[in-house]
């Protein structure tokens, strides 16, 4: 792969401009008129992707940069985990608070690891609401973007542990809080500041949220933000199986990277072999860049397909995917070097998990997409280069089996540190 020789550059698009709107500041009890101006800013539809030069650290990892925003959209919620695992709910004799909710966990799991993220969700204006809000702050996740119901509670659920860690789960939202997000209380500039949006396929189920998520990920993909999308399946939360499979392929040809579980898989493709890459290919779409598979203590699956990509040479590099020549806006001026020729590439294959004995699975998948999240977010081109993209993912996997030692989704995410020397023990 070609040198990058410089650090910024901006392709652009049209102008565009959102109103004022009324948004709830963070704050126990303090509600105020907040509104915001999105300001003249340039968009493409296509993602902007921003590749720092020398943008590895001593580890060999990439370097995280402030300015690689993730913006995380949906629910944020209390789970109550069991303290003693193999018993029924009925069973367990006490629970453990945990706070979670598969967007905020990777909120959380990026920011630990020493990422930037944003968090964008509602909740209920009491104190499980307050309490997530301060956990989000806490763990430096930007949480501008949260709002409070006054009228809905924050959603909880109960979740059993059976005797290996995995999990089942019961969910109280009849509606809760995060049910009820609607579009005019977005915040859009926090959104097209990012340079990935990621969300899952919970928010989908019900309206108003719903139709907020169509409107966040539509701006975000018209500002050139990369979109992530991990399904995340809880049946349970589905009016059937039908709806749900449905519902989360609605806008699966929209993201630009895909993680799912081989049991999404299976579901996705009504009970086809999750492990035959033939099967896996079907969920190709022509915007897919990287789709990942999780196998839990097996590791991940990976399989790329790329299309013409150009790299521009200026103050910061941006990579524009698809395009038959480099577009400026004529306010930034870069050279496109012939001799760097587009680069493309399509491959495919599996990195091993670390093996650790289970607690708890739960935010397992959460922290893999926050370990994976964190570092495309400073160095996309990862995705074009199989051997660091198998590292990055070596170092995701540690991110998802650290997770699994302790109690709780949020609890239990690593350090950037904690995964560091776990991954050295394995080569030691």
């Amino acid at each position: 792969m070609a040198a990058l020789y410089s650090t910024s550059s901006c392709f652009c698009g049209s102008l565009g401009s959102y109103p004022v709107h009324k948004s709830v500041k963070l704050g126990h009890g303090k509600v105020r008129d907040s509104g915001f101006y999105f300001p003249h800013r340039f968009q493409c539809a296509t993602p902007k992707l921003h590749v720092q030069a020398k943008a590895l650290s001593v580890d060999g990892l990439p370097e995280i940069m402030d300015s690689s925003l993730v913006v995380c959209f949906g629910e944020m919620l209390i789970d109550f985990v069991p303290t003693i695992s193999g018993l029924s709910l009925a069973e367990a004799p006490a629970f453990k608070k945990a706070p979670g909710g598969a967007p905020a966990n990777v909120a959380v799991g990026i920011a630990r690891l020493g990422g930037s993220s944003a968090f964008i969700g509602k909740v209920g204006e009491d104190e499980f609401g307050y309490m997530l809000a301060d956990i989000l702050k806490e763990n430096n996740v930007n949480n501008e973007g949260m709002r409070f119901d006054p009228g809905a509670r924050t959603a909880l659920a109960f979740v059993t542990l059976r005797s290996d860690g995995e999990r089942e789960f019961m969910f109280y939202r009849n509606p809760s809080a995060d049910m009820l997000l609607q579009e005019n209380e977005l915040d859009f500039d926090l959104i097209t500041k990012a340079t990935i949006f990621h969300y899952g396929s919970i928010s989908l189920i019900t309206e108003p949220c719903k139709s907020a998520h169509i409107a966040a990920a539509k701006v975000a993909k018209d500002a050139g933000v990369v979109l992530s999308y991990d399904p995340n399946l809880r049946l349970p939360l589905w009016p059937s199986a039908e709806s749900a499979r449905k519902g989360i392929l609605s806008i699966w040809d929209t993201a630009d990277i895909i993680k799912v579980s081989e049991e999404e898989i299976s579901f996705l493709t009504q009970g086809e072999d999750p492990y035959d890459d033939a099967v896996v290919r079907k969920l190709f779409h022509p915007n897919l860049k990287l789709l990942l598979v999780t196998e839990g203590a097996d590791g991940c699956r990976y399989y790329t397909q790329v299309s013409s990509i150009y790299i521009i040479a200026t103050l910061d590099v941006r990579w524009q995917w698809g395009w038959e020549r480099p577009y400026f806006t004529g306010l930034e001026k870069g050279v496109h070097d012939p001799e760097r020729d587009p680069i493309s590439g399509e491959f495919s294959g599996k990195v091993k998990g670390l093996k650790v004995e289970a607690v708890d699975t739960t935010g397992a998948g959460d922290a893999f997409v926050a370990g994976t999240l964190s570092q495309l977010a400073s160095d996309l081109s990862l995705i074009q280069d199989e051997d660091r993209l198998r590292n990055a993912l070596k170092f995701s996997n540690v991110c998802g089996a650290l997770t699994v030692t302790e109690r709780g989704a949020i609890p239990a995410l690593p350090t950037r540190e904690a995964v560091v020397n776990a991954l050295l023990k394995t080569v030691a």
